[in-house]
């Protein structure tokens, strides 16, 4: 019997890499990143890919882009299944890993997307549109699914232009409809933690984070050529600092700021894994402070092996 796709997914902060590591390293896998941002090569320490967790663990999905591209769940649907059939077909686990909700829910839910083209007139007669508009004029579209990702004008341009692609091509919304995995092909885990000491874990990881050159690493990516415009659509870090290197922001302003939307980012993770158990997902939770042994031992014994 194949076993199930493994998710370890959860808030930021968890400690999510390392114990996806620890299950790799005792149970042959292989981690496939669920992270929306860690696919961007020299978007290091805003990201925290924290490469070194891996050890000799092979990972996917991981640098796969260059900084200002703008990759969308078509393509992450498109790699993710590329990589699962390649790891499986070594004969190891895949191990999905990563706090996009938004992929993860996608990937258990056995969606398809086409690809959608850009539609420069849409786009042009958008231009000038407030973010509160562009989300009203989402909001009454018929297959509208993403609003708690589109916080940017630029991600709420798109997302109409999708949405318009199905209307206009019905043939292509149907073939989005899910085709959801089992219980028995898809064991979800999140790592579970209180609130308190999430919040803890964020304010010490962005100190340190800053302390290891963060504002460096952002102000690189803008000598390198990358318009400001294209890292605030990346949100959190590299929207904050990014206003402070414009000079929008004070440096104090950018890190009471950048704090308050982490923890605020990390409460609406957590309100979209509640909203996964609604919409018929089994989430399995285990504690952040668990070892990778004692952890790993849980999961083989939901994986029942």
């Amino acid at each position: 019997m194949k076993k199930p796709l493994l998710f370890i997914t959860g808030p930021t902060a968890t400690g999510k890499t390392r114990l996806a590591v620890g299950v790799c390293e005792r149970l042959g896998g292989e981690i496939i990143s669920a992270d929306s941002r860690q696919i961007y090569r020299g978007m290091d320490l805003g990201t925290g890919k924290d490469l070194e967790e891996y050890g000799t663990v092979p990972y996917h999905l991981i640098d796969i882009a260059p900084a200002g591209y703008k990759y969308n769940l078509y393509e992450y649907l498109r790699d993710a299944r590329a990589a699962i059939a390649e790891v499986r077909g070594r004969g190891n686990l895949p191990v999905i890993c990563g706090g996009t909700g938004l992929y993860v829910e996608s990937l258990a839910k056995g969606i398809s997307l086409p690809e959608v083209p850009e539609n420069p007139s849409l786009r042009k007669s958008l231009e000038g549109k407030t973010l509160d508009e562009l989300t009203e004029i989402l909001s009454g579209m018929k297959t509208l699914h993403n609003i708690t990702d589109v916080d940017t004008v630029k991600r709420a341009i798109r997302a109409i232009e999708i949405q318009t692609y199905y209307l206009e091509h019905p043939e292509a919304a149907e073939s989005t409809k899910p085709q959801p995995m089992s219980p028995d092909e898809a064991l979800i885990v999140v790592v579970d933690i209180d609130r308190e000491t999430r919040r803890q874990r964020i304010s010490e990881r962005l100190k340190k984070r800053l302390d290891n050159g963060m504002v460096e690493e952002v102000k690189a990516l803008l000598d390198s050529g990358i318009a400001p415009e294209d890292l605030i659509y990346y949100g959190l870090e590299y929207k904050f600092i990014t206003l402070y290197l414009t000079g929008e922001l004070t440096y104090s302003e950018m890190v009471a700021q950048l704090e308050i939307a982490i923890h605020q980012f990390a409460k609406r993770q957590m309100t979209w894994f509640r909203g996964m158990e609604r919409r018929g997902f089994t989430l399995h939770y285990l504690p952040y402070s668990l070892d990778a042994e004692e952890f790993t031992a849980q999961i083989k014994q939901l994986m029942g092996c």
